[in-house]
């Protein structure tokens, strides 16, 4: 059996806040493979179904977000797994809005939400990173992160969600690589460049026709300055230069 859980803080006034993606994840895995109705169990909010042929618990820790690892920890000592069997669904300020990332244990960068399970759980789990970009000032992080999630963004946002929901049962078979290789892929298939290295390439310029590049370019004609001709020009244009 696998758990993925979500991170995020409960109630209406946080539902669109970028610190919830985590949640916009988990529900997204939901809607696309026909999870079971929510419910209440370990301190969160939890749905079941399968993903890539595995028995799969989806959860949605209702300790708000510092207090994380209490929810997921219940989870993984009611079923008796490992930090293995654990994936985890986050933002991540130091990516850039759109951009994930996929890597199993390291430290929490700051991450309260992390840090929590880090502390209930150990740190041997599949962290799916999701960025949100970062403000630019440390003293705005807190307001960035609780705050919504721009119009503009759902551009890119619903696009993703929809990406990882589809790809979740390549985590589940442990497929980490090609889970990656499908979001970017979707991301770039749908227009939705989210940082340089995930731009099309640019266009070739355009090419001359072969009989412009063999046509010989003539050279620019100078005006006679002295007789005759120099002195019509002159007569008809007044002297100018």
């Amino acid at each position: 059996m696998l758990v993925f859980a979500g991170l995020g803080n409960p109630g209406a006034k946080y539902e669109n806040n970028r610190h919830n993606v985590g949640f916009m994840a988990a529900d997204a895995i939901a809607r696309r493979h026909s999870f079971s109705p929510w419910s209440r169990k370990f301190q969160g909010l939890i749905s079941e179904g399968t993903l890539g042929g595995e028995k799969t618990l989806l959860i949605k820790p209702q300790t708000f977000m510092n207090l994380s690892g209490q929810s997921v920890g219940e989870a993984l000592r009611f079923y008796k797994l490992e930090p293995s069997a654990l994936t985890v669904f986050y933002d991540e300020i130091d990516l850039a809005a759109g951009k994930l990332r996929v890597k199993v244990g390291g430290g929490s960068g700051g991450h309260n939400g992390i840090r929590s399970l880090d502390q209930h759980v150990g740190n041997a789990y599949r962290r799916v990173r999701i960025g949100v970009g970062h403000p630019g000032v440390k003293e705005m992080v807190h307001g960035h992160v609780l705050g919504d999630f721009a119009k503009a963004d759902r551009e890119w946002l619903d696009v993703l969600l929809d990406a990882i929901a589809d790809g979740a049962g390549l985590l589940a078979k442990g497929d980490d690589s090609s889970f990656m290789n499908r979001v970017t892929l979707t991301l770039r298939d749908k227009l939705v460049p989210t940082g340089d290295d995930d731009r099309p390439p640019p266009k070739a310029p355009k090419q001359q026709s072969h009989v412009r590049q063999a046509r010989p370019q003539q050279p620019a004609v100078k005006a006679p300055e002295s007789g005759p001709m120099a002195a019509m020009l002159k007569k008809l244009f007044g002297g100018k230069d």
